[in-house]
């Protein structure tokens, strides 16, 4: 693997409960690339993305962001990595416009250049309308915009993002896509993206990683007929292996 990449896992194995949720998983996110990560639910994707970023440790395997290892991560490199898993970044309390300012504030940015880039994200998600409403008072859909405004506002140079397009509407979808390759394309981000949309991942993915039980089972060729179909394959391939192995 190359130590230019801005995400990389390498033999990852992780137990949690007696159960190993992750077994021997590699894979790495390269400058200007939107890499996909899809799977049925309990597959590890977010455990893998919790490991990536520092919020597990694995039992085995080596992570690294911008070939520096994850463990040894400290805020100048975090400062340079947006992420929204589980649930949007939104306190309750705040506005819109509050929250995007002070996730540019955590990331490092100075007060005036923090309120631009709030300003600018808040723009770019279509969230003009509800920049002064607290977060508690949005719908579902805009408190994921909020999220992503949150997670993209400091224009990061590596980016997790577990579900994205949860709650999105469709033009919702299309403004992330775009957003997401913008940055790959002109900032040469590294962008790591988990979804169980098939063809929207299709749509914006250079490549697609399929994981299953905790584990690699192949990758599916973005831009393809019929993606829905060669992921179940996998899927059946791995279980009938599983189970002649059981």
């Amino acid at each position: 693997m190359t130590t230019r990449a801005g995400i990389r896992a390498d033999r990852l194995t992780t137990v949690l409960g007696g159960v190993r949720v992750l077994d021997d998983v590699s894979l790495e996110v390269g400058p200007g690339e939107i890499h996909a990560l899809v799977g049925l639910n309990g597959a590890g994707k977010t455990t893998l993305m919790r490991i990536l970023l520092g919020m597990l440790r694995p039992d085995r395997g080596t992570a690294a962001l911008m070939g520096i290892p994850v463990h040894a991560a400290g805020a100048r490199t975090f400062s340079r990595v947006g992420q929204m898993l589980d649930t949007p970044f939104a306190y309750p309390e705040l506005t819109a416009r509050e929250n995007v300012y002070s996730a540019a504030r955590l990331h490092g940015m100075g007060r005036a250049a923090a309120g631009a880039a709030a300003q600018r994200a808040l723009a770019a998600l279509g969230l003009d309308a509800y920049s002064a409403q607290r977060a508690a008072t949005l719908s579902l859909g805009n408190r994921q915009r909020v999220g992503l405004a949150a997670a993209l506002v400091h224009a990061p140079a590596v980016v997790v993002l577990d579900e994205p397009t949860n709650a999105l509407d469709p033009r919702g979808v299309i403004v992330l896509r775009r957003l997401l390759q913008d940055a790959a394309r002109d900032r040469g981000a590294s962008i790591l993206v988990s979804s169980h949309h098939l063809d929207e991942v299709a749509r914006m993915a250079d490549r697609i990683t399929v994981l299953h039980r905790g584990t690699i089972i192949g990758t599916l060729p973005p831009g393809t007929v019929d993606l829905e179909r060669r992921f179940f394959e996998l899927v059946l391939a791995s279980e009938t292996q599983f189970e002649e192995q059981a």
